[in-house]
């Protein structure tokens, strides 16, 4: 392309230089690339450009917006940042995804961090439960080396280690509890085999006084029955 009196006009092909006829394939293969990757209402955006800087332009400020917005945006995200805590019953694996995305916007918008800084954040940003881990963790002073990857690869461990000991803990109390229920229940029937035991000899000591004045009866009156036939 040249200018013409100030106006932009495409040189033909058969004019162009060894150098722009490299730069124009180029152009054309970098468009390509472009719009392959593009769906169809993107693609109506980007139809009529003639360059893939022109294409790319249009794109950019699409997704990201102007320089205005792109501000807006990285002050918005650097507020997120600061405010960043992890929520009431959060996984760390869930910690991690917010994070990442949070600073990976940043990064994209050209703000930079460093590695200790990253991670003392991640560290404070823990609720109380991980005091101890954070405490442990700080101590090592290896914060300046250590990515955030390796950091939440840590965490992670010590929540699967945390979650195993309260299931450990969790079915250990109830073997205790089932074996205390299983114990009342011992008592209780021993306590009802004892007190049926108890009723039946009851019951047999009742029969024998019974059965032992049936016979006292009779004795009294057959004496009584012979003492009438003498005086007769």
């Amino acid at each position: 392309m040249s200018v013409v009196n100030g106006v932009s006009v495409i040189k033909p092909y058969n004019e162009l230089s060894e150098a722009e006829n490299k730069r124009v394939q180029y152009d054309c293969v970098t468009k390509n690339i472009i719009t392959f990757v593009l769906n169809l209402d993107k693609f109506f955006r980007v139809s009529q450009c003639n360059s893939a800087k022109e294409m790319w332009d249009i794109l950019e400020v699409t997704h990201e917006g102007t320089n205005d917005v792109k501000r807006a945006r990285k002050h918005a995200l650097i507020q997120e940042y600061e405010l960043f805590r992890m929520q009431q019953g959060e996984a760390i694996v869930d910690v991690q995804k917010r994070f990442t995305h949070i600073i990976n916007h940043l990064i994209g918008l050209g703000k930079q961090f460093d590695e200790e800084e990253l991670n003392i954040k991640i560290l404070k940003c823990l609720d109380r439960s991980w005091q101890p881990k954070v405490t442990t963790i700080s101590e090592t002073r290896y914060l300046t080396t250590l990515t955030t990857a390796t950091l939440f690869g840590k965490l992670r461990e010590n929540e699967l280690e945390m979650t195993r000991l309260k299931e450990t803990e969790y079915v250990e109390k109830k073997s205790k509890s089932l074996a205390l229920k299983t114990k009342v229940a011992d008592i209780e029937s021993s306590e009802e085999s004892s007190n049926e035991c108890s009723d039946t000899e009851n019951l047999n000591l009742l029969t024998k006084r019974f059965q032992k004045f049936i016979k006292m009866k009779g004795k009294m009156k057959n004496q009584r029955s012979k003492r009438y036939n003498k005086i007769i």
